[in-house]
């Protein structure tokens, strides 16, 4: 009893005096570690102590050295003082705090024994590819130097000869690909075409090259169409692309003048290859059978492969489609004045014969030679400006004026094929505006270009129309099958077949800008 009140002695329990069983727990540690001499009463005990009423206790800040401590029993009788418990209670207290801590040794080595039984395997790097694009001036050296790769290993690539020459030859956009494995290189990858793709790898010390070859998947694809606003148009909306346009503009391109002789309501039908490689489009392929209607009149080609494998377009008899001379040698192009006799010069302003075709274009367009040849003259002609003047064996000779600059190579005596570019149009010479002057001889004597008869090319001969026939049956029947199956919509909309396909076509200019004058020489 005390001051009559009972006093109750509560049993210790760590949940309640958890920071002194700490403070406990630090001095008991400090004890083991240090021996039983001179210990200097930690932080935590000293804070317990200014706090302290209990008596024999004095306040560190009344000596001038710390107060040392005998044993871990004094420790005890201290702290169980501070906490108003018995020595006894406390022990209990403090053996049941350090359990815990003993099975965490405990578990700890457990854990350490079973690691050193099954250590830990670094799982295996898988190989991977790493793609380099080839940018504007680079060259081999530099992209093995960004990769980190030694200049003798590129050293050691290159002297593998002819098999690796094709890597001085990298273009800018093109791709290297190569294969490391634990950051070592294995090997290179190199597409030299659709096709083919060179494969560079390392065995040891030594390298080796091989070129694999990859056929591509040819898919037949047809489509038809109504020519409502231009052959371009059309084409697009059947779901040509602006190759397969160009192809069946050359195709025909010696029956129908497409700058002038197209009409509203023309019609065409096409069957035709595409190429695919892991199944996406890479090219186009041929035309393999076509019909043209112009005008009312229908023109058919079909292409036969020859015995010794070259390919050309010909009519169901056998006639040749490709003509000794292109009616037209500018694409894209309007004529802006025509053959006369009687023209006014608009510069000279008297009346002055006209004796060619003008054909209006951009400064810059393409002209291609109308047929084989050989060049006369490639110099300045007065009026004409920069000139060409082409001999066509010994009766014809073409003329092509006002001309920008020449295509590179171009000179006096030089062997030109027909369709091959020889200039550009400009307005050299006595001209309004940019375009083509183009003139056809015929011994010497001017004819009209748009309507003088041509020459036509060689047929199949006699003896070989049966393989003809046998080779381009199929074709035409295709064809007739497209063209069977065509609809024409009531509104005039476009023709579709049921086997059209639409492709993913690329817009082309046309030269509007040469549609806005009519320039003349």
């Amino acid at each position: 009893m005390k001051d009559g009140q009972k006093i109750i002695r509560q049993p210790l329990i760590a949940k309640h005096h958890f920071p002194y069983l700490f403070i406990a727990v630090a001095v008991i540690t400090g004890v083991i570690f240090y021996g039983s001499g001179s210990l200097k009463t930690p932080p935590s005990v000293m804070i317990a102590e200014e706090h302290s009423s209990a008596p024999g206790i004095e306040s560190a800040q009344d000596e001038s050295t710390p107060p040392t401590i005998a044993d871990s029993e004094d420790i005890q009788e201290h702290i169980a003082g501070q906490l108003d418990v018995s020595q006894d209670e406390f022990a209990q207290a403090e053996f049941s705090m350090a359990e815990p801590a003993v099975e965490d040794i405990a578990m700890d080595e457990t854990e350490t024994l079973a690691m050193d039984e099954f250590p830990m395997v670094e799982p295996e790097k898988e190989p991977y590819w790493e793609s380099v694009k080839v940018q504007s001036g680079d060259n081999l050296a530099l992209i093995f130097k960004r990769k980190r790769l030694s200049p003798q290993m590129l050293y050691n690539i290159m002297a593998l000869g002819e098999d690796t020459a094709i890597l001085k030859h990298i273009r800018p956009g093109q791709e290297i690909r190569f294969l490391f494995e634990d950051g070592e290189f294995e090997a290179l990858q190199y597409d030299v075409d659709l096709t083919d793709t060179l494969y560079i790898r390392k065995l040891g010390d030594i390298y080796s090259a091989d070129l694999l070859e990859k056929e591509l998947e040819t898919r037949i694809k047809t489509a038809s169409g109504t020519i409502n606003d231009s052959l371009f148009l059309a084409g697009k909306k059947s779901g040509l692309s602006d190759n397969m346009i160009m192809q069946m503009i050359n195709l025909y391109g010696w029956d129908i003048d497409f700058a002038m002789e197209v009409r509203q309501g023309d019609q065409f039908h096409v069957v035709y290859e595409e190429r695919y490689k892991d199944g996406e489009k890479v090219q186009d392929g041929p035309i393999l059978a076509a019909e043209f209607i112009n005008r009312g009149k229908s023109f058919t080609s079909v292409r036969y492969t020859h015995a010794d494998g070259h390919s050309d377009y010909y009519a169901e008899n056998g006639n040749s489609m490709r003509k000794a001379f292109l009616r037209t040698p500018v694409k894209f192009a309007r004529i802006s004045s025509r053959f006369s006799l009687g023209r006014k010069h608009p510069i000279l302003n008297r009346i002055r014969a006209h004796k060619g075709v003008d054909y209006a274009a951009s400064t810059g367009t393409p002209i291609r030679a109308s047929g084989d040849g050989v060049i006369k003259l490639a110099a300045r002609k007065g009026g004409y400006g920069r000139a060409i003047i082409i001999q066509h064996g010994g009766r014809y000779t073409t003329l092509y004026g006002h001309l920008s600059r020449y295509h590179r190579g171009i000179k006096r005596g030089k062997h030109v094929k027909q369709g091959q570019i020889i200039g550009y149009v400009g307005m050299s010479g006595l001209a309004t505006g940019p375009h083509l002057h183009y003139e056809f001889r015929v011994n010497g004597v001017h004819r009209n270009p748009l309507t003088v008869k041509l020459p036509k090319a060689m047929r199949i001969p006699d003896d070989l129309m049966d393989e003809f026939k046998s080779q381009t049956e199929p074709l035409l029947a295709q064809l007739s099958t497209v063209i069977n199956n065509a609809t024409v919509a009531v509104d005039g909309e476009q023709i579709q077949s049921d086997f059209v396909r639409p492709l993913v076509v690329l817009n082309i200019a046309l030269n509007e800008e040469a549609h806005t004058t009519s320039p003349t020489n």
